[in-house]
């Protein structure tokens, strides 16, 4: 899948397989999930560019469950973020949801030019309702140019570093600012839990989010003052 925002049209879409897309705003698309996706043996590769100078929100209609296949239970999740001189990207997907015996790896790449701005949020939960299994890697990397700004990976699930009997997180939530720009507290059961903040050399924040159960979030925007007049985001 490939989107494509510029200045001079609403975003131009190529969809096919598991995903289809929705224009649903001036500046905004909503993924779809058009079949049950992802299965085990599943590679979901999504390509986003936001050209110099041009605007654009992604979001989900529903949050998406990894679910094992019938010859593997691992699925794959890749993410290509491409966000041109003075673009503004907002990319805040529902969560994904780990099935109690799948396992997914998901891989987010961020990079920015000069004057962009950008909110990107990945949220995951291990187990639907009653399960307590189900693994998790995520891979985030960020970069300006050439120069690499960011290189995070997490591991959630049995088996995982960090997972054991003091504290065995089966929720994450990763949300990065460009630049640094304050976000607004989560709300819920928030017990539990462990919550960084993580001003970065490069510029930007990261915010990592470990716990049980996914907590309320608004939904992830830029700097309200520099939000489109006709209401829509960023």
């Amino acid at each position: 899948m490939t989107i494509v925002a510029s200045r001079a049209r609403t975003p131009r879409i190529e969809a096919r397989g598991g995903l289809a897309v929705r224009r649903t705003g001036a500046h905004r698309v909503h993924l779809i999930g058009s079949a049950a996706t992802p299965l085990g043996g599943d590679t979901i590769e999504v390509r986003i560019v936001v050209e110099a100078g041009a605007r654009l929100e992604v979001c989900t209609v529903a949050a998406s469950v990894a679910l094992p296949g019938r010859i593997t239970d691992v699925s794959h999740a890749r993410w290509s973020l491409e966000v041109h001189d003075g673009g503004d990207l907002v990319f805040d997907p529902e969560p994904t949801i780990v099935a109690g015996s799948a396992e997914h790896h998901s891989t987010v790449g961020l990079h920015l030019g000069t004057g962009s701005r950008a909110v990107v949020r990945e949220r995951v939960q291990l187990g639907r309702t009653g399960e307590h299994l189900g693994r998790w890697t995520g891979t985030f990397d960020v970069d300006t140019g050439t120069t690499p700004v960011l290189r995070h990976r997490l591991d959630l699930g049995p088996g995982a570093d960090g997972h054991d009997a003091l504290f065995a997180p089966m929720a994450a939530m990763s949300t990065l600012t460009w630049p640094s720009t304050a976000l607004p507290d989560a709300t819920g059961d928030v017990r539990s839990a462990l919550d960084t903040t993580m001003p970065m050399a490069g510029g930007g924040t990261l915010s990592t989010w470990l716990g049980h159960r996914l907590p309320v979030v608004q939904p992830a925007r830029l700097a309200p003052a520099d939000s489109a007049e006709d209401g829509s985001a960023p």
